[in-house]
């Protein structure tokens, strides 16, 4: 098990990234391949590698991207040696949901030769909004493939927002996770009118409602030995660097406390 954490607060050279991240004690990262970052969709096929050897040499891995599931992505990971590809998977607002299941699970179909191939995996993470946001959506995505090419990604802040209880959407994905994102969030409505509006708010492992120690425990029942992610995602910003190393902290904590268990 390692813990790597979502690089997306720190836009900077990799070099200088590669150094903070150490530094704070994880044991890798998740990169987001996006424009305006060190690593681009344009340019990932050359930066990519050269951004693993840059992690490697200081005790670190890429344990995942985001980026844009395709063939470019896939074979770009393959020569960099990153094993998983973190997706979500977006209903638009001119689309039914069933209509993007259906899509998505076409393209999905279409890229299994390509991942058979290289040896890499798409992750599904559930998330809000007008993702698909529940574990049984991904279930329904993930559950007709190979784990080894479409996986799922819990994340245990949005179970708590979308209402899934720890032991119940541990054992939904249970056959096919393949990462855990530690997040946590709650809801606040956002004004006072008639009809109540709201709006996640980001926040610290302890604080939020998804429950961090209930999810550890679910995962230690079914012998959960993958990775876990922490996503750096705060209503404070600014504080980022602070909370994300007592977040870590907090896991590892927890961690520890489900190897004890493990081992009587």
């Amino acid at each position: 098990m390692s813990f790597t954490v979502f690089t997306k607060p720190w836009n900077e050279p990799i070099p200088q990234l590669a150094q903070r991240i150490a530094a704070m004690g994880f044991d890798g990262v998740e990169l987001p391949i996006r424009p305006g970052f060190a690593v681009t969709p344009e340019n990932m096929a050359s930066k990519l590698p050269v951004a693993a050897k840059i992690f490697a040499d200081h005790g670190l891995h890429i344990g995942s991207v985001a980026v844009e599931e395709n063939q470019q992505a896939i074979e770009a990971c393959a020569a960099a040696g990153v094993k998983l590809i973190r997706t979500l998977v977006k209903v638009s607002n001119n689309q039914s949901y069933m209509d993007c299941m259906d899509t998505s699970l076409r393209r999905f179909e279409s890229l299994i030769p390509c991942l058979e191939q290289c040896g890499v995996t798409i992750g599904i993470q559930n998330h809000c909004h007008r993702e698909v946001s529940s574990v049984m959506g991904i279930h329904y995505l993930v559950q007709r493939f190979d784990p080894k090419h479409i996986a799922a990604v819990l994340d245990v802040g949005h179970c708590g927002l979308a209402g899934d209880l720890p032991d119940l959407s541990v054992n939904i994905l249970q056959s096919h996770l393949v990462l855990v994102n530690l997040k946590n969030a709650y809801w606040q409505r956002t004004a006072d009118e008639p009809v109540a509006r709201y709006k996640p708010v980001f926040t610290t492992g302890k604080d939020g409602m998804g429950d961090w120690p209930a999810f550890f425990n679910e995962l230690n029942k079914m012998n959960y030995s993958g990775n876990f992610c922490l996503t750096a995602e705060y209503h404070k910003p600014e504080s980022v660097n602070e909370l994300i190393v007592a977040d870590l902290a907090f896991a590892k904590s927890l961690l520890s406390e489900m190897k004890m268990e493990m081992k009587s």
